[in-house]
Parts: structure tokens; C-alpha cells; sequence
């Protein structure tokens, strides 16, 4: 009791040894800082093994050719100017599949999302669709639009408009409640209830539904530049593979690796920019 009495007469020293007592460790669980340049690790990684692989013969060239070798080709190619070309080519099918399959794929979510008759009627055709695999739909979209671009450019946007509409739909849906019951205790319009609230709700789910859409075009485009084409990475690929080129096959895989990571990268970019008032773990 007189230690009591005398701890709280002296207010001070009580402080003191309050303050001099060791105190648990902090654990930090988050991740870490975000490290410089990181996404570059994964790529350089697989090319120091590829290259190691094949300076010691353990990658047979016949099989896979160096990556030196592959340089070389890549170097005579740009220097006929072929992969320039058949570069711009893809590249347009892929943006132009790409844009429209954005657009579809969002108005569609918002038309489901946010109207109980476009779920009705937009939604379970859509589950159907996502069903369907896209590339099953390649043998209709031949007798129906030919051979030519605007079958490719539609095919790729069919593998595009699923993941933007669900992502989409999803988080437009998953949005809280309360802040709809706020909007309209403040009273804010249709115009301002989507800027304000559906918007910034709906964005981070969007971003996610873009990013697999721009996988998704790649991965099309692949396949579409294969069916009779006349130009175009996979079309030089399938030339190349006619003829035993394993050198050409691999510049036209690398073409369409880089392009699609330099793709992510950028999409990545506008998101954190578009996101910046969001605390996650991606930092």
C-alpha cells in the first residue's frame, strides 16, 4: 500500500518507469517498400537461364536456339524490314479488338449493374457466353464474316468483353449499401451518385477486368494470325514453322511477350495514377 500511496504522489517517476519498461517488438506485416525497376527481375532471371542453358549445351539449339541466335534473327529481320511491319500490323488487330471489347464489355456491366432489367436480361446471357469458350466460336465467325480482318478484330473482342464485363459487374454490385443510402439522404442526382460513388467503386475491379483483357487480346490474336493470314507476327511464326526456323518462332514469341508485359506495365501505371487515393499493399 505505501508503494501505492508513494507511485501516486510522485506522478513523475511513475512516468519514468512506464517509459523505461521494454515493450514488444513491432511487427511489420505489410510487404516491404516497393523495390525499383522489380517487374524486371522475373524476365532477366528466365534470360540469364535461358542463356546459361545454352552457352553450357545443356538447351539443345536444335530443339531451342540461344538467345544471341535469336538477336541475330530479330536483327536480319528489322534490317528487311519484315518484323516492323508484321509488328504494326498485329499491333493494330490486338488495340483495335482490344478497344471495342472494352467498350462493349463495360457498357454492359453498367447496364447490368446498376438497372435490376439489364441484370435480368444482360447477365445470364452473358454467363452463357462465358461458358462458351471464345475459341469455339471461330468456325462461325469465318462463315459469317470471311477470313479477313474484321473477323479477327472481332474474335479477339470476344475474348476481351468477358473478364471487363464480370470484373466490372462484380464491383459495381460488390458496392456498400450505406453509400447508396447516403447519396440519396445528401441528394445527389444520377449523375452525381455515378461520379461521386459508383465510379470510384467500380474502378478497381475495371482495372482488373482491363488487365486480363489485354491478355486476353494477345492470346487471341495469336490464334487469329494463324487462320489463313497474310501478315502479322503469327503469320510469319507459321511461315516460319513450315520451314524449320526455330529462330524466327521465338522472335515472333518474344515480340508478342514484350509487347504484352510492356501493355500490362502501361495499364499498370494509369491504374496506380487513377487509384492514388487508395491505401493497399500494392503500394
Amino acid at each position: 500500500m505505501f508503494g501505492t500511496q508513494s507511485r501516486a504522489a510522485d506522478p513523475a517517476a511513475a512516468a519514468a518507469i512506464d517509459w523505461a519498461r521494454p515493450r514488444p517488438r513491432r511487427r511489420r506485416l505489410a510487404p516491404g517498400k516497393r523495390i525499383p525497376y522489380g517487374r524486371l527481375l522475373g524476365p532477366a532471371a528466365l534470360l540469364g537461364l535461358w542463356s546459361l542453358g545454352s552457352a553450357t549445351h545443356v538447351i539443345d539449339p536444335g530443339l531451342i536456339s540461344a538467345p544471341w541466335s535469336v538477336v541475330a534473327t530479330a536483327g536480319t529481320l528489322i534490317a528487311r524490314g519484315e518484323l516492323q511491319s508484321d509488328f504494326l500490323i498485329s499491333a493494330r488487330r490486338a488495340l483495335l479488338g482490344l478497344g471495342f471489347g472494352v467498350v462493349i464489355g463495360t457498357g454492359l456491366a453498367v447496364i447490368a449493374g446498376l438497372n435490376r432489367v439489364g441484370d435480368a436480361v444482360v447477365d445470364g446471357a452473358m454467363q452463357v457466353k462465358r461458358s462458351i469458350p471464345a475459341l469455339a466460336l471461330i468456325p462461325l465467325m469465318i462463315l459469317w464474316l470471311g477470313i479477313g480482318e474484321k473477323m479477327k478484330i472481332v474474335t479477339i473482342a470476344l475474348f476481351v468483353i468477358v473478364p471487363v464485363y464480370i470484373n466490372t459487374y462484380a464491383a459495381l454490385t460488390s458496392i456498400d449499401s450505406r453509400y447508396v443510402e447516403l447519396a440519396e439522404v445528401v441528394g445527389l442526382n444520377r449523375w452525381q451518385f455515378i461520379r461521386r460513388v459508383v465510379v470510384p467503386g467500380a474502378l478497381p475491379g475495371w482495372f482488373t477486368g482491363l488487365r486480363l483483357g489485354v491478355t486476353g487480346s494477345w492470346l487471341a490474336l495469336i490464334v487469329v494470325e494463324q487462320i489463313n493470314a497474310e501478315s502479322g507476327i503469327g503469320y510469319m511464326m507459321f511461315q516460319a514453322q513450315q520451314y524449320g526456323q526455330i529462330s524466327v518462332i521465338l522472335v515472333g514469341l518474344v515480340v508478342y511477350g514484350l509487347f504484352g508485359f510492356l501493355t500490362d506495365c502501361v495499364v499498370r501505371l494509369i491504374e496506380r495514377r487513377a487509384l492514388a487515393w487508395r491505401r493497399t499493399l500494392a503500394g
